[in-house]
């Protein structure tokens, strides 16, 4: 029956996608009474994605360059690729590793649903990462499938081969699957098995070493969606515009778990396009139904709205008004997040759209943290309290030493300053369900990032200062310590940037004899003039404080070399620029 069933979705009627939704489909709870044999009702408190799709089976789930997706078509897909993964890895295998390389549409849900119902553990890989980086993770991985499309396949074929390389198009397009009989499509593990099993394996960005693959079990996903729904109010009514990568925190969990966990609909673009972006946030002539509600985003994605906006909408006044009216009538929040975001872009895009952008702070291994409030007072810079659920701790380690101060101790309901610690920065502690379990086969470095008393280490320098948390940046390379002072590197970048003809700044310390560190820039200059360092460091004196001011500073081309989520590598930039700085090593 179910070989049937299959054959009838695949694309008898649209023949381009396999992906794409028939003209008209079997109703879902037939397909669910159908393998009533193999599946089971979920009584378990640990409810995976695809697990929620039942309850909005007609629903459109994703919107994407092939069509509009139900939430039941993509659970049907899911569940049949679900059971030539068991086909091929073994009926008894759990726990293994599947990689998928898929581009940014419904294949990577349908990679991911499927390798859930099977019970494995998902690595998504990235398009763009040269094939020496796949080949590490699918490596240290040790994964023992590959799920990918026609488009990506040359790219993974060398890495893994036969049947351990699964090419989407040849499964759903392979004729011989009308014929063969392969297992009923799954609908998942006994429910008790996501209670206690791993979920994903996401690989950090290696600016400190060789990536690590930060462990997450799908009870940390669970409570990285819940916390966020409650503090962002997401519903089922809403629509978000995704135009993020999808091997990332950002891209996965807050952009496409959130949505797809409580039944709301995500429109998915290929890739980010600042005009592809403008048309979806302005499609006035879209159902209600489908104009976008949330919007997320990296600081350098925003500046390159602002961009485009300045050169193709803000022509006249009339088209400013237009475009301030659709965004603040249609679009609930909008959210930047995964580097700091500078105060210019946060102003500029209050004024074009009326929206002040919700900051939070989160990374890899923890899910989010702590966001500023969905209603209520966003300072620029800063990046509010803890979310439901979620401890933080702002400590001071001695050097060399396991013990710590605590300066203040937070959660949702509040955070306690320690007597004569206010305003005193130091280390973020994280404790919760939210932070990840270990590091993927590194225990000693998975030790090394947690407290005695079982708090993660997050890097990250913070102060709390008048009821909300500031990231002051990366202990190791954003905290420098020049003369007796120590210096945020952020809170200089922040105040270059309102200079009118600096574009783009990281400001580095580099090792100097005399200093310990000095203050330097990497500046990308905008002026008609050509950039004078010295009138550079008058202007700073007059703005920042003396020891802030860059004692160097370096002019760059067109823009800073940042990744994906637009970081840039500083100790690469010291590298580069600095080789021939003083040193007291």
């Amino acid at each position: 029956m179910l070989r049937v069933f299959v054959r009838n979705v695949q694309l008898a009627h649209c023949p381009r996608h396999f992906w794409s939704s028939p003209c008209s489909q079997p109703s879902f709870r037939w397909l669910r009474q159908s393998l009533s044999s193999t599946s089971t009702t979920s009584t378990g408190s640990i409810l995976p994605v695809f697990h929620r799709a039942e309850q909005h089976s007609d629903n459109i789930a994703l919107s994407d360059q092939h069509g509009e997706h139900t939430y039941g078509h993509i659970f049907r897909l899911s569940g049949h690729l679900a059971g030539l993964i068991q086909n091929i890895l073994g009926e008894d295998a759990v726990q293994q590793r599947i990689a998928f390389l898929c581009p940014n549409d419904v294949s990577y849900v349908i990679a991911q649903w499927a390798t859930w119902m099977a019970g494995h553990i998902a690595v998504p890989l990235y398009p763009k990462h040269p094939t020496p980086e796949l080949e590490y993770f699918v490596r240290d991985s040790e994964a023992a499938a590959i799920i990918t499309t026609s488009e990506h396949a040359p790219k993974v074929k060398p890495i893994l081969s036969g049947q351990q390389v699964i090419v989407l198009e040849d499964f759903f397009f392979k004729p011989s699957n009308q014929e063969d009989s392969p297992r009923p499509g799954y609908n998942g593990q006994d429910p008790n098995f996501y209670d206690l099993s791993d979920a994903m394996i996401i690989y950090t960005s290696g600016t400190t070493g060789p990536p690590k693959g930060v462990l997450l079990s799908h009870s940390n996903l669970q409570s990285q969606v819940s916390c966020l729904h409650q503090a962002w109010g997401w519903s089922q009514r809403d629509t978000l515009l995704h135009c993020l990568p999808l091997h990332h925190t950002h891209g996965i969990v807050n952009a496409l778990l959130c949505p797809l966990y409580i039944g709301a609909r995500v429109v998915m673009l290929p890739g980010f396009s600042p005009a592809e972006v403008w048309s979806h946030l302005l499609a006035l002539d879209a159902p209600v139904e489908a104009r976008v509600s949330l919007f997320m985003a990296v600081p350098t994605m925003y500046a390159k709205l602002l961009e485009e906006y300045h050169v193709s909408l803000a022509k006249t006044s009339r088209t400013k008004e237009y475009v301030r009216s659709v965004c603040t009538q249609n679009i609930r929040l909008m959210i930047s997040g995964s580097a700091a975001l500078p105060e210019s872009i946060l102003t500029n895009w209050q004024e074009v759209t009326g929206h002040v952008l919700l900051e939070r702070y989160g990374m890899t291994e923890i899910g989010m943290a702590l966001s500023n409030p969905l209603k209520g007072t966003r300072r620029p810079g800063f990046v509010g309290t803890p979310l439901p659920g979620v401890d933080v701790r702002i400590a001071k380690f001695a050097p060399g030493q396991e013990d710590y101060q605590v300066l203040c101790e937070g959660s949702s309901a509040g955070t306690k300053v320690m007597p004569e610690c206010e305003n005193e920065s130091g280390e973020l502690l994280v404790r919760g369900p939210n932070v990840f379990k270990e590091y993927w086969r590194k225990p000693k470095a998975t030790l090394a990032e947690f407290t005695y008393d079982g708090w993660f280490r997050t890097g990250d320098t913070a102060v709390y200062r008048e009821g909300s948390y500031k990231i002051m940046g990366r202990t190791s390379v954003d905290i420098i310590k020049s003369g007796g002072f120590k210096i945020s590197a952020l809170d200089a970048e922040r105040q270059l940037l309102t200079h009118p003809d600096i574009k783009d700044v990281a400001v580095v310390g580099v090792p100097d004899l005399t200093w310990g560190q000095k203050v330097a820039a990497v500046v990308v200059w905008c002026g008609q003039e050509e950039l004078d360092p010295v009138a550079l460091r008058e202007w700073g004196r007059e703005r920042m404080p003396h020891y802030m001011v860059p004692s160097e500073v370096i002019q760059v081309e067109e823009s800073l070399p940042r990744n994906n989520m637009g970081k840039v590598n500083k100790k690469q930039l010291v590298q580069q620029y600095f080789k021939g700085s003083s040193s007291s090593s």
